[in-house]
């Protein structure tokens, strides 16, 4: 699990085609590095990915095809900044939200104001049941407040300075951008779904434990 909250750039260093996907080697701060041993999860542009190798200025990673398909880390150019953040630990506060690192879909940035203001993002129609105003949604790893949405849109209001310490401030109307949707969302939809297939599924999501 993550929190979204990114305190840490990197950058893709180079992309390696293999069977079945391939090979991201990412040079990194010390910290990460210090937290990319063997099998240690860490979310890329809000990605969760596994670290397979490391030295003392990079780490590796295996993509599968489908993360290439479904995320932007299958066409970013190489050079490309990136947002990483190590897994949250035990005891280590939730600043953000929980974030899983398992990206739901694309969108795109619509709108950025001038100055301070707010930004506006597309979104795949499947989130519109998950994303409501206060909710929470992850845009490239980074956790975010929505303030309004529409069915295959949404809006955020951006300080200054989580722009300045993120890719945000270099990106351009049309820029992709992964996005992963509240958990508590993805569950409420998911219940309201199989509303009138189950009958126990029903009274729970109506009454709780009490009527199931």
């Amino acid at each position: 699990m993550f929190t979204g909250l990114i305190r840490y750039l990197g950058a893709l260093e180079s992309r390696t085609p293999r069977s079945g996907g391939a090979m991201l080697r990412i040079t990194a701060p010390s910290e990460v590095l210090d937290r990319a041993e063997l099998g240690a999860s860490i979310a890329v542009n809000g990605a969760c990915l596994t670290s397979v190798l490391r030295d003392g200025r990079a780490w590796e990673t295996e993509l599968s095809e489908e993360t290439l398909l479904k995320t932007t880390l299958g066409r970013l150019p190489v050079g490309a900044t990136l947002h990483l953040e190590p897994s949250l630990r035990m005891g280590e506060p939730l600043d953000g939200h929980l974030v899983s690192g398992h990206v739901d879909g694309l969108g795109s940035l619509l709108e950025r104001p001038i100055g301070e203001g707010i930004w506006r993002f597309s979104m795949p129609s499947l989130f519109g049941p998950m994303t409501a105003p206060k909710g929470s949604i992850a845009v490239d790893g980074i956790s975010l407040t929505v303030v309004d949405c529409g069915r295959d849109w949404f809006s955020v209001a951006l300080i200054p300075e989580t722009v300045k310490r993120t890719t945000l401030a270099a990106m351009k109307p049309g820029g992709a951008v992964n996005l992963e949707a509240d958990p508590i969302g993805r569950y409420v939809a998911r219940a309201l779904e199989m509303r009138g297939v189950d009958e126990n599924l029903a009274r729970f999501v109506e009454r709780g434990f009490e009527g199931s």
